[in-house]
């Protein structure tokens, strides 16, 4: 139970890190002559509103969306709710007004975007002759195939009005500040929400390859648009600045300090780790074991830290789970190794279908699993990590974070 609790602990540290409050008002922009427009999308969006509320000194106005379940009182900024992964109307409908809000200002206008992970799908606004179906396809067929997000979101931005800095390019003559908190490896922020107000540097030759690259069955709308390329995301937006607030590595420093105190080394492997989060699981888990064979620095115990985005690629029946489906992976290779604790779960409060955090792993895993029944190695083939979880009841919920700053893994080693 003690580690459990400190893992639990040093997910808090790394959430709150990264939450709104804390960091908003030590960015806010120069205050214009004329309208302040704040517009948003991501699960952080609603608390970064009332954030920039509380901070901001004057007139404000706006709207921002974020996932069902993600919405912060406001007192000037509207708040709408929509669907997460996978777009819905009430995305769509709040993308197209969001747009119509950025046009006719002036260049004494502000308009200030609060960006945050999950605004890619929050904000769905079909390209011309599009359809939200034919989004919504596109969506669910991106999830499974095991893309990493940056590509998932070059797709998507030559699929849209609104994305790939084309809410930038509404808004001119107005000067944009987007306020962005990263969930993407690397910190690129022309990913973060698929970069509405940012440039984007993806062209719609890279959107026709991803689509090759993993054999994607589209509508024929959709492959119609990315042959035609007759509408490039802009290469250049002379009135837009973007600041990064929060990040994945900064989250993992604050998680790291919890360590410390409690006594463990930390050793961060990284912000930005990507690929099949089962393949990721396995390579822990031999950095975890030769930890444990040959010690560690300064012959203390030592706590592994790594953060990004895996992928899972769906072959069973089972709903998936990027965190969960490393940790499973970490769990069977490791073989209920003596003094090995960890956890893997996303700050956002949601890992993959399940409104679910993460889970947690220890030298008993596999043991309890097997006396109950199930065979982890099965579970894992048809990517039933979750279901395998919520059975050992050891799984993390803790509801609506509303912040993101991607994946927070840690192993503990004794």
């Amino acid at each position: 139970m003690k580690h459990k609790k400190l893992l639990t602990k040093m997910f808090a540290a790394a959430v709150a890190a990264a939450q709104p409050s804390k960091v908003i008002a030590q960015h806010l922009p120069a205050k214009p002559k004329g309208r302040v427009i704040v517009v948003g999308a991501g699960k952080a969006s609603a608390a970064m509103a009332a954030a920039f509320e509380k901070a901001w000194r004057g007139k404000v106005e706006g709207l921002v969306v974020t996932r069902y379940g993600y919405s912060v009182p406001t007192k000037h900024i509207e708040v709408v709710e929509a669907a997460h992964p996978v777009p819905d109307v009430a995305g769509q409908t709040a993308a197209s007004r969001m747009l119509q809000l950025v046009q006719g200002l002036t260049k004494d206008d502000l308009v200030i975007a609060l960006m945050s992970g999950g605004g890619s799908s929050l904000l769905s606004l079909p390209a011309l002759g599009l359809t939200l179906e034919e989004k919504q396809e596109v969506n669910a067929a991106l999830l499974k195939s095991g893309a990493p997000i940056a590509e998932m979101n070059v797709v998507r931005k030559h699929l849209s009005t609104i994305k790939g800095g084309r809410l930038a390019q509404a808004a001119f003559p107005a000067r944009v500040v987007s306020l962005i908190i990263s969930d993407v490896p690397g910190d690129d922020i022309s990913a973060v929400a698929s970069g509405p107000t940012v440039v984007d540097p993806s062209t719609f030759a890279q959107a026709r390859a991803i689509v090759a690259k993993y054999g994607l069955d589209l509508p024929a709308a959709v492959q119609g648009h990315l042959a035609q390329a007759i509408d490039e995301t802009p290469k250049h937006l002379s009135n837009a600045k973007a600041i990064l607030i929060a990040s994945p590595q900064r989250s993992l420093l604050a998680a790291a300090e919890v360590a410390r105190k409690a006594g463990y080394h930390p050793l961060i492997l990284g912000d930005s780790l990507e690929g099949e989060a089962r393949d990721v699981g396995i390579v822990h888990a031999g950095i975890a074991l030769q930890v444990k064979r040959f010690g560690q620095p300064a012959r203390r115990p030592c706590a592994i830290l790594s953060g990004g985005e895996t992928t899972v690629t769906m072959r069973g029946q089972g709903i998936g789970g990027r965190n969960v489906e490393f940790l499973l992976s970490l769990a069977v290779k490791l073989q209920g190794a003596n003094d090995i604790f960890a956890m893997a779960a996303d700050t956002d409060g949601v890992d993959g279908g399940a409104e679910v955090a993460g889970a947690f792993i220890d030298p008993d895993t596999l043991s309890r699993a097997r006396a109950l029944g199930i065979d982890p190695v099965m579970e894992l083939a048809n990517n039933n990590a979750h279901g395998f979880f919520a059975k050992l009841g050891d799984q993390l919920i803790c509801g609506p974070t509303f912040t993101n700053v991607n994946d927070l893994r840690v192993i503990l080693i004794d």
